[in-house]
């Protein structure tokens, strides 16, 4: 077994550098073209593509979880003759290399395991980059909307999360305009948007919200929303009074995590996080839980997206890997799903139950992203979020 390290450490990009093309999307190209036609082993057996893997031997999966560590280690058991080489690698980070990786005419993966859907659809796959594989098994089992433009695996989240042992009555906010008053002054903690891509798709599915954001604060307020000069609607008047309020901005989540959910506090701040990463808990000393309740919603769900890449050196393994991310045929989706079977995350397979000890998607509340709308408002808000 071999696993790799971050490519590199983990750069800040600017928001227009690192998240480029987020709006209109990338024109089609003779490389998206042929992205788009079947590949010859797109309808392969699960017995031939295990072969022509075999006679590859190496597999590379650029990965925004840590988690793939894990995969490694079950799926070489499975496929003794594949070396499985993972690379931890953040979804703006990817998202580049496979870029330049493209432009070059070297790609250095065979699968990509990303997030940031909004960039993802609209410049890698439209731009050839990344091609989608379904593996005929699943044609069943998962919902349209999950198997295109590229399949997912599970739904991951950015919501917000407090910390039970203060509040153990529940969560302290009920509305998201709280956060913007006196009491949570300095108190809210959030990865900011311009280092990772998936808390600006936040910001801007808040700003696509606006309705539900206007209806919250008559709800909190009892008054109509008042925007300020060169604020167009109560999303981004939200975003603007919560920055101005003191939004604590980091670089890492974990950072987050250990500032909400650190146990011992009196009064601990709360903030945007994994909903997953309550599975830490008891190894970090958290007390992390998820803000149910809160109007007009506690967050996001995205999809975590498995892309073959265009081009690639092994293109059956690529597959192989693919089927495999998605788990057996059981309801937990057993060794090869296990690092993604947590609470907080929630399988696309309509087969699977969801995990235990988090709370269903439909109580969660949270707002499921259209990556095609996030992609259109995306730079937009990016470029508010500077004025701030």
């Amino acid at each position: 077994m071999r696993l790799s390290g971050m490519l590199s450490a983990p750069v800040a990009l600017s928001l227009a550098a690192a998240l480029t093309a987020c709006g209109g999307g990338t024109p089609q190209t003779p490389a998206a073209d042929a992205a788009a036609e079947p590949h010859e082993l797109d309808d392969a057996t699960h017995e031939e593509l295990v072969e022509l893997a075999t006679e590859e031997g190496s597999v590379t999966v650029y990965s925004f979880t840590s988690r793939i560590a894990s995969v490694e280690e079950a799926f070489e058991a499975q496929y003794p003759g594949i070396d499985l080489i993972g690379h931890d690698i953040a979804s703006s980070e990817q998202i580049t290399r496979l870029r330049s990786e493209s432009q070059a005419g070297s790609p250095s993966a065979d699968v990509a395991y990303i997030s940031d859907a909004p960039v993802v659809v609209t410049e890698l796959v439209a731009g050839g980059i990344l091609r989608n594989y379904v593996p005929p098994r699943l044609a069943e089992t998962v919902p349209q909307e999950y198997r295109e433009p590229l399949l997912a695996n599970r739904l991951s989240t950015k919501i917000l999360m407090y910390n039970e042992e203060a509040h153990p009555d529940g969560s302290p906010v009920r509305n998201l305009w709280q956060l913007t008053e006196e009491e949570w002054n300095g108190r809210v903690v959030m990865v900011d948007p311009s280092v990772r891509g998936d808390y600006l798709d936040l910001m801007a599915e808040i700003v696509h919200r606006s309705d539900e954001m206007a209806q919250a604060h008559r709800e909190h307020f009892g008054t109509e929303v008042v925007l300020d000069e060169g604020v167009e609607n109560a999303g981004q008047q939200f975003i603007k009074d919560l920055y101005a309020n003191g939004l604590v901005l980091v670089d890492d989540t974990d950072n987050v995590n250990q500032a909400v959910g650190a146990t011992g506090q009196d009064d601990p701040p709360v903030g945007i996080t994994s909903y997953s990463d309550r599975r830490d808990n008891e190894e970090e000393g958290w007390a992390l839980q998820a803000s149910l309740g809160t109007v007009p919603s506690p967050g996001i769900t995205f999809p975590a997206y498995i892309g073959m890449v265009n081009g690639a050196r092994n293109p059956a393994a690529a597959r192989l890997v693919a089927d495999f991310l998605m788990g057996d045929g059981s309801e937990t989706g057993g060794p090869a799903y296990e690092p993604f079977y947590v609470p907080g995350d929630y399988p696309v397979r309509t087969d699977m139950a969801e995990p235990a000890d988090a709370a269903p998607l439909e109580e969660l509340g949270a707002w499921d992203i259209v990556p095609e709308e996030t992609a259109q408002i995306r730079d937009g808000v990016a470029d508010f979020l500077l004025t701030l």
